[in-house]
């Protein structure tokens, strides 16, 4: 059996809440996910290791695979900030110059991934957000 995986319709529709300002756990939650899974969709692979605790984490990018312990490289935020990448209302190089990402290795650069590409017609109606600094 298969990894589970959120169909567009919710996931797209947590997102729009989260941008709309929501902070229910459970929508966070969803929205994080979702976006981690188009991101792993989008590069496929186990070279660097993407966390948003306590949402999710995902494994992509094509490259060397690591077989035990703590990946080499690895990229960290909070929730937010991650939705805030993932949807381009934050910059991955304004992001790490605030110090709101954790990121460690040689791989573990996320700027040629974000923000990440997918059918935004369904956020057409939710107002740009304001990004975070």
């Amino acid at each position: 059996m298969g990894k589970s995986r959120i169909v567009p319709q919710v996931g797209e529709a947590a997102v729009r809440q989260m941008l709309g300002g929501a902070d229910d756990r459970q929508v966070q939650a969803m929205a994080v996910r979702y976006l981690l899974q188009l991101l792993a969709d989008a590069a496929p692979g186990n070279t660097l290791e993407v966390r948003i605790p306590p949402h999710g984490a995902v494994q992509c990018v094509e490259g060397p695979n690591h077989t035990r312990g703590t990946p080499p490289n690895v990229v960290e935020t909070d929730a937010a900030t991650w939705v805030n990448l993932a949807t381009g209302s934050l910059t991955w190089a304004d992001a790490v110059a605030a110090g709101r990402v954790s990121a460690s290795g040689a791989r573990a650069d996320l700027s040629d991934l974000l923000p990440i590409k997918w059918d935004r017609e369904a956020l057409a109606d939710t107002p740009p957000p304001t990004p975070e600094v």
